[in-house]
């Protein structure tokens, strides 16, 4: 069994400003996966960089309301909200709303530095 604490998990701020805890990735863990998991939140008032990852990712919110930003498509996004962005896609998030967003990031395969292009 691989366990990892969230509380254990250096907080850091992200390419894209958003504030960040990596939970699992396949380099840095015995995890057996091909994908990298973190934990991102974003403050009221702010929003990530625009940017673009080769890999596919998804996004699963737990709080907070937001606008979410893929290619020319705008969407209202909340707890409990799933988005799929395909690989290679334009992507941002804005926090227009009173509470912090806090949603978890799946990228697939595993996000590298290589991979990701910060567009702002």
């Amino acid at each position: 069994m691989l366990l990892k604490r969230l509380a254990d998990c250096a907080e850091i701020t992200a390419g894209d400003r958003t504030r960040l805890r990596e939970l699992l990735h396949p380099e840095r863990d015995p995890a057996g996966i091909r994908c990298s998991l973190a934990r991102a939140r974003l403050a009221p008032g702010e929003r990530s960089l625009p940017h673009r990852l080769e890999q596919a990712e998804v996004y699963h919110l737990v709080n907070g309301v937001g606008t979410m930003h893929v290619n020319d498509e705008t969407a209202e996004v909340g707890p409990g909200d799933t988005v799929l962005i395909p690989a290679g896609s334009v992507q941002w998030l804005e926090n227009p709303g009173p509470a912090e967003i806090d949603f978890i990031c799946i990228v697939d395969p595993a996000w590298t530095a290589a991979g990701e292009t910060v567009l702002d």
